[in-house]
């Protein structure tokens, strides 16, 4: 069965009402997405059924999700997830490219419990990993807005996720999959076991369960450049990119400044001042060598530089590749669960289930070696040691530093040459100086795991209650748990400790025993959670008879409670030094009732015209209440060779926990780019935008947080959407359809676009008011200079007016060209016209083509064109060889969001061609049924090896963009398996 373009009452490719009937009366249930009736609705909808998943040889209800054509832009996908991000080990969908916020993901139709935490810290979302795989009848992509009838979240569209409800006998499959590179293994198992004969004896039960595992794939195992942080040979137009490895040296010869690197560095401070010392050499000096690390000596010429006048004035400095030696593409997966339903027949007619689902999934990665900051994190100020005994610290201090003397830990009074000893790690301690320090711990990791425990409950019954009239109850409870555990992170108070009483070895890091290891960096664990109750109950039935058939009515009645308690794992409320470096500090806490009513009329007016009308009103506390209508036609003027349809609709988004009731700011780190930089500050460094490979890594490998305060009187983001479809089947059994959808959200919730703030900034020009600018602690190297910024500030607001329109294609035929041969093939295709935001002062930023809205999506950007085409022989319904030919469309280095002019190449350093290539991926699947009981399968995932286009802009994957790439990213990809049934 195939992925297909059908009307909301089709399920697979095109069920007819006989078909429907016949579901009915072995029990089955029938969920019509998009609708409460049984009848036509005229939404597009897309569906995908696991014989199809199977036949292009996906294993995960996440990785079918993440190919749709229509899912676009600010995705989340489980490479995404590596090395600490904010929503870590979780997968989501983005319909329309509107974010994860407005595509609404339900459970056999009902809602689900939102993943803990937030996408970017503000934008709620249901985690596609929290699905039991081995459970799933078929997924239905419903491609327009449906607030009417489930409510909000639905503007761009809903993924409805339909599970089995009736299992007899034993089935099953176990696989294998492994890149053609001996890497990135998978492992997927599952049992399914039911009894029982509804129609028989009025009873079936199943139950089922699965395991999958996915192991972790680092950079270091693809080749250049998705290996490195030297881009230097990336090259266009002889124009090459940055040598980003730590000391590295660019084209012209000279090195970006100073880093750091893992050994440790120092060099002497006044012990007063905190400054330089006068007469004295303010060049830093390794502490213990390079460690193994690949050394570069720089000429007396390149140690004259203004740029390098904090090396070692021998002029040797230690290269590391932070890519290379523990960049992570994707983090270990393991996800594991059961399931159980039972079905009944209650009375002559009812029917009633209960339906039980648990899902682990856990994440793990480990990354760099525990940093210690050369810097005090902004607006944060170390405590600056003193001789003095009148005073132990000064304030006001912005650069880490090695005391002169060492006390043991607790004590009170100043510590001088009565109560201390010399610093054994400070080199300068003789000479009466403290030590400026930066560096990295070589022997303590970052580790970042994630676990999540899931847990469904639903209950129904359904039934007549006279001849023309039914009802359905249902309820529902899920709960999600999420524990969260950072290891090699270094808690700020506690490395002050070690460095007053010099218990931890600098100079031998080795030496370090575990325990001070685990006081230095202490495991920071929170766990949050998640939770929904829900309960619905409808009534549908027969007004009348018109000539195109029922004339159907359905109302209904629902409440949810629906709560996320996200504490901050690296809160700073108990003082600046309370807390940890690296990990962001996020929180969130909130819960709320809603009310709903609803209703739909379906008039099939004529036999070639239908008319369905919905509405729905929804109450939320604090005074919140919304009508959402919708409105569809479909007509059929030659019966099944030509359909046309169209929708319109209004919807609705809630402000989101994150927005609404943070308890602690959001922060998304944003890569800075050269296009955010003025010759006005770059001129302080000694380079300008012309010479930015020269430019010191305080600046080129910078990052500044776009911090998100919280505001409880926002109001919901309202949608107007309208569709419009035709749809021919010349002959039977083959379809076309094109689709248009148009939908624009007003009051869009947001931080208004940073540029402006940014660019004043960087002008010395005033910051524009709503905004705060916190600049970073000053380059160690470049003190006087303007420091770069840290965070920009600036509080949610309904500002905007966002607008997407596009088209979605589709093709579907199946055709039995012999007795014994059948040739089906399946082509879905999605083209954004244009995605645009306006903003209150009149100025338009588009992002469609573009790595727009770069903010949102990461840098992973909104290309135009997505699509795949499958196609399969079939022959003596015992062999299918299927091809599958995935396309993601190029884009322009540019976005607006981050101060470009629309396809302006702004983002480029000049080392890409302004337009990153297009993607095609091919796929290949065989299967073989051996005998009723068995049928093997071997699939080839991206058949002929080609890796992602480089794009070494984006910052969600190292070199790529990890939603074009995808799993492309793995290269040549094996998988194999068997399937079972009894």
């Amino acid at each position: 069965m195939y992925a297909v373009p059908a009307f909301a009452q089709d399920t697979a490719a095109s069920t007819t009402v006989a078909q429907d009937q016949a579901e009915q009366s072995t029990g089955e249930d029938i969920v019509i997405t998009g609708s409460i009736l049984s009848n036509a609705v005229p939404s597009p909808v897309t569906s995908l059924t696991i014989e199809n998943l199977d036949q292009r040889g996906i294993s995960t209800i996440q990785e079918s999700i993440q190919r749709l054509a229509a899912n676009n832009g600010p995705a989340l996908t489980n490479s995404f997830t590596a090395n600490g991000a904010f929503a870590a080990g979780a997968s989501a969908v983005s319909l329309r490219g509107l974010t994860t916020n407005s595509t609404l993901v339900l459970f056999d139709g009902m809602r689900a419990a939102y993943y803990p935490l937030a996408d970017d810290g503000t934008r709620n979302f249901v985690d596609l990993n929290t699905i039991p795989d081995d459970i799933v009848e078929k997924i239905d992509i419903l491609r327009d807005g449906a607030s009417s009838t489930y409510g909000a979240d639905a503007i761009a569209g809903v993924v409805n996720i339909i599970t089995k409800k009736n299992v007899q006998g034993i089935s099953g499959r176990a696989e294998a999959g492994i890149s053609d590179r001996g890497d990135a293994a998978q492992y997927r198992l599952s049992l399914t076991a039911g009894f029982g004969d509804l129609d028989k004896n009025g009873i079936n039960a199943y139950v089922s369960g699965f395991y999958y595992k996915q192991e972790m794939l680092k950079n270091a195992d693809r080749p250049y450049p998705f290996d490195t942080d030297d881009f230097s040979r990336v090259c266009h137009d002889d124009t090459c990119g940055v040598n980003g490895i730590i000391n590295g040296v660019q084209s012209d010869g000279v090195m970006s400044g100073f880093g750091i690197a893992t050994p440790f560095i120092v060099r002497p401070r006044n012990p007063v001042t905190g400054g330089a010392i006068p007469g004295v050499s303010s060049r830093y000096q390794l502490l213990n060598g390079c460690q193994g690390l690949p050394t570069y000596t720089l000429s007396p010429a390149e140690l004259a530089l203004p740029g390098n006048a904090a090396a070692p004035a021998n002029g040797v400095v230690c290269q590391e590749d932070l890519t290379k030696q523990y960049g992570v593409i994707t983090p270990e997966v393991e996800r594991f669960g059961f399931s159980a339903r039972v079905t009944a027949r209650v009375g002559e007619s009812s029917e009633a289930y209960a339906a039980f689902n648990f899902v682990q999934s856990s994440s793990f990665d480990s990354y760099i070696p525990a940093t210690i900051r050369a810097n005090a994190p902004a607006p944060f100020y170390y405590p600056r040691y003193s001789t003095s005994a009148n005073v132990a610290y000064y304030g006001n201090n912005t650069v880490l530093q090695l005391p002169v003397y060492v006390c043991p830990r607790g004590t009170t009074a100043a510590c001088t040459a009565a109560n201390g000893t010399l610093n054994p790690n400070n080199p300068f301690a003789a000479q009466g100086y403290t030590a400026a320090i930066a560096g990295r711990i070589p022997n303590l990791f970052e580790e970042n795991y994630s676990r999540t425990r899931t847990y469904r409950g639903a209950l129904g019954i359904r039934g007549p209650i006279s001849d023309n009239w039914d009802y359905n109850v249902s309820a529902t409870a899920m709960h999600v748990d999420l524990l969260r555990r950072y290891n090699g992170y270094v808690y700020i108070q506690h490395l002050l400790d070690v460095i007053a009483d010099g218990s931890y070895n600098f100079v031998n890091p080795s030496a370090n025993s575990q325990d001070v290891l685990d006081y230095l960096a202490p495991e920071a664990r929170a766990t949050s959670t998640s939770d929904l109750f829900q309960a619905d109950a409808s009534v549908s039935g027969k007004l009348a008879e018109l000539p195109g058939g029922p004339l159907q009515l359905a109302f209904g009645a629902s409440v949810r409670y629906e709560a996320v308690d996200s504490p901050s794992i690296n809160s700073d409320f108990n003082g600046g030094t309370e807390r940890y470096f690296r990990l962001n500090g996020f929180a969130i806490k909130g819960d709320r009732t809603v009310y709903s009513l609803y209703s739909e009329l379906n008039a099939p007016i004529v036999d070639m015209l239908t008319v369905n009308l919905a509405g729905r009103y929804d109450r939320y506390p604090n005074g919140i209440d919304n009508f959402s209508p919708k409105a569809g036609v479909i007509l059929k003027p030659f019966d099944r060779f030509l359909t046309l349809r169209g929708t319109y609709s209004r919807g609705f988004r809630i402000p989101s926990f994150g927005e609404a009731n943070a308890t602690f700011p959001t922060t998304g780190y944003v890569t800075a780019n050269p296009a955010i930089y003025t010759d006005y500050v770059l001129n302080q460094y000694g380079c300008s935008l012309a010479t930015y490979t020269s430019c010191p890594t305080y600046i080129t490998g910078a990052s500044y947080g776009a911090t998100s305060i919280s505001n409880p009187d926002l109001k919901p983001e309202k949608s107007r959407s309208f569709t419009g479809g035709i749809e021919i089947e010349p002959v039977r059994g083959v379809r076309l359809s094109v689709d248009y959808y148009n939908i624009r959200k007003t009051n869009v919730i947001t931080t208004a676009s940073n540029a402006a703030a940014i660019e004043a900034y960087y002008s010395g020009q005033p910051i524009p008011e709503g905004f705060v600018v916190v600049p970073d602690a000053p380059d160690v190297n470049n003190e006087t200079a303007l420091p770069r910024i840290a965070f920009v500030q600036s509080p949610f607001i309904n500002a905007n007016t966002m607008k997407t329109s596009g088209l979605d294609f589709g093709l579907d035929a199946d055709v039995a060209l012999t007795d014994n041969i059948r040739f089906m093939t399946n082509a879905q295709a999605t083209y954004i016209l244009k995605l645009e935001m306006k903003f209150p002062d009149g100025h338009v930023e588009r992002y469609d083509g573009t790595l727009g809205n770069f903010n949102l999506t990461a840098g992973s950007g909104t290309p135009k064109w997505k699509g795949t085409w499958t196609s399969a022989v079939e022959i003596n319904r015992n062999f299918t060889l299927a091809g599958t030919l995935n396309y993601y469309d190029g884009y322009d280095l540019s976005a607006m969001d981050q101060g470009t002019d629309y396809k302006d190449c702004g983002l480029n350093d000049g080392s890409l061609p302004c337009r990153v290539k297009s993607y095609i991926t091919f796929d290949l699947n065989a299967q073989v049924k051996v005998n009723d009981q068995f049928t093997l399968y071997a699939n080839v995932q991206n058949l002929f090896d080609r890796m992602p286009p480089i794009d070494t802009v984006t910052y969600g994957a190292h070199g790529y963009n990890p939603i074009q790439g995808g799993e492309g990213i793995y290269g040549r990809y094996f998988k194999a398996g068997v399937k079972f049934g009894f």
